[in-house]
């Protein structure tokens, strides 16, 4: 197995540090010896000289000044202690014995001249040692120069082999991998990575062939099978009788089928890849379809008719990250028309039944009168059921001929400015019957000084009863029912309170739906219908009406008006 990349990296490093470790412990030590070398020569050999040629000066001036005499003597004690050099101490006891003689007789001429020859003895030792010492260091200083020039040369030689060759160690492999990873992004999985190294490089280069040889592999083996379920989905999608549309998380077309092609009027060829806003600039229904993202149901123009699409939007996500966006348009006119058919049904049935109806119940009420005939208590009780079934069926009669109206858009108003208490008093006397037969006591509450507002007083007027009417149904007996009248900011609300049972909050939102009764309701015979009828006729007017109710303490239901 091959040195790997870190412990390259690690000997070469080393190795600088041993050297320039080493360089520095030789100069370190080479500049010590030099310095020691050059003190040595300073104090001993150097000193001698200056006691030399004090002993000498002091010598010249000895026959004139007696005082010179001392000077000497204290020279040449000094002199004694700086013995350093072979032969030197024989020189100065040489020169003590001649200096004591020349004491005892200072005009001897032989004594003077014994003292200078012995003077110049100890200086020629002194400066014969100083050549010597001088010779020793610079003897050191070459071999400081030396060494210290091998161990500049290794590392330069080092450092410049690392210089040269570790870049192309650490780029040429980083080279070779960029290269290679961008071959496989361009999908090039036949690219593979040859490196000639046993180190770490060299593992992550066959790691990466093993890689771009498994992706080649994969390529391969469903390349085929991802392009025939990509043209299986499309002749799919291009089959169904929906318009489909698609966009990636950017907003860009990233297919349309051919029945969505009819329906916007574009071609695929044209808008595939195109954002979406661009394509809208052109096209009304695109924009229609991306601007009204609420707006549900759609009239086009498509086959010759108008006809009526559902829009449905679907958010496309990958691990809750939006991914692209598939906008179906499903083919309702059939549905609509079955619903007209259903309308027009119900419409022509409840105006022929409120014919044979109405006869009814004025025989009813011919039956009841005494002058007729005198009727036994059993039949008094059937004429009072037929009569009641009389009444439920014309009120669902005429329910379901409100709807129909409101289905079809066929409502006939007859706006007029009307006083909020006006409506009130007319929806109250309606009630007031049944409000008295379950002994509940009606309140009303109307604020002063309300303004006036623009409704239709008839459906208004039905409105309010049937919510009051509702109210009476589900309230307790000698319980009340408050009506209140207020206007809040530039709306005049009615409200209507009960203390019934409430309605369950998952119904809440449900009450207002066509054919929708509460489970568990009291009411068996109704149509779920008042309440759908209710908000047909007070959104035609422009109002609107809503419901807050907590379940086991009551409801209130309110209609607001536009001041």
């Amino acid at each position: 197995m091959g040195v790997r990349l870190k412990t390259k990296l690690t000997l070469g490093l080393a190795f600088l540090f041993v050297v320039i470790l080493a360089f520095g412990i030789l100069g370190i030590f080479y500049i010590n010896r030099l310095s020691n070398d050059s003190k040595l020569i300073i104090k001993d050999n150097h000193l001698s000289l200056v006691y030399c040629n004090a002993m000498l000066k002091a010598l010249e001036e000895l026959p004139t000044d007696s005082p010179a005499i001392q000077t000497l003597k204290e020279n040449l004690a000094l002199q004694e202690k700086n013995v350093t050099e072979p032969g030197e101490q024989l020189a100065t006891q040489g020169l003590d014995g001649y200096v004591a003689a020349l004491q005892k007789n200072p005009h001897d001429s032989l004594a003077y001249k014994n003292i200078r020859l012995a003077i110049y003895q100890v200086q020629e030792l002194n400066q014969i040692a100083i050549a010597n010492k001088n010779k020793i260091a610079e003897h050191t200083a070459e071999r400081a120069n030396f060494w210290l020039t091998v161990i500049v040369t290794i590392l330069t030689i080092v450092a410049f082999t690392f210089i040269v060759n570790f870049p192309g160690i650490i780029s040429s492999p980083i080279k070779a991998l960029s290269d290679g990873i961008e071959e496989i992004a361009n999908k090039n999985y036949s690219k593979r990575i040859y490196l000639k190294q046993d180190d770490e490089f060299g593992e992550l280069a066959d790691t990466f062939n093993y890689m771009a040889e498994r992706l080649d592999e994969y390529e391969h083996s469903n390349l085929s099978r991802i392009m025939f379920e990509k043209s299986r989905i499309e002749a799919i999608i291009n089959q169904m009788k929906d318009g489909i549309l698609g966009f990636d998380e950017k907003g860009n077309v990233l297919f349309i089928n051919v029945v969505c092609e009819n329906l916007l009027g574009l071609n695929e060829e044209e808008i595939i890849g195109k954002y979406n806003a661009d394509v809208a600039v052109n096209n009304d229904l695109m924009r229609t379809l991306l601007q009204d993202k609420d707006k549900k149901e759609l009239k086009i123009y498509a086959d010759g008719k108008e006809s009526f699409f559902n829009k449905e939007s679907i958010i496309v996500k990958n691990d809750a990250q939006m991914i692209g966006e598939v906008i179906v348009l499903r083919n309702i006119t059939p549905f609509h028309e079955l619903d007209e058919a259903k309308t027009n049904f119900i419409a022509t049935v409840s105006h022929e039944l409120k014919t044979p109806m109405a006869s009814i119940k004025m025989s009813l009420q011919l039956l009841k009168d005494n002058r007729v005939g005198t009727l036994s208590a059993d039949q008094q009780e059937l004429i009072r059921g037929i009569d009641d079934d009389i009444e439920r069926l014309l009120k669902i009669t005429g329910e379901l001929l409100n709807m129909s109206q409101a289905e079809t858009g066929n409502i006939q108003l007859k706006l007029q400015t009307a006083e909020p208490t006006q409506i009130v008093d007319a929806a109250l006397q309606a009630v007031q019957t049944q409000a008295t037969v379950r002994n509940i006591h009606l309140t009303k509450d109307i604020a002063e000084g309300l303004p006036s507002i623009q409704a239709d007083i008839e459906k208004t007027s039905w409105v309010l009863i049937n919510l009051l009417s509702n109210a009476l149904k589900y309230s307790a007996e000698s319980s009340e029912v408050n009506i209140r009248v207020a206007r809040h900011d530039k709306e005049v609300v009615f409200s209507i309170t009960d203390s019934g049972r409430g309605i369950e909050e998952k119904y809440v939102t449900r009450v207002f739906d066509r054919y929708f009764k509460v489970p568990g309701s009291i009411e068996r015979s109704g149509t779920g219908l008042g309440l759908a009828i209710s908000r047909e006729f007070i959104e035609a007017q422009g109002g609107r009406i809503w419901v807050n109710s907590v379940y086991g303490q009551g409801s209130i239901f309110s209609v607001a008006f536009p001041v």
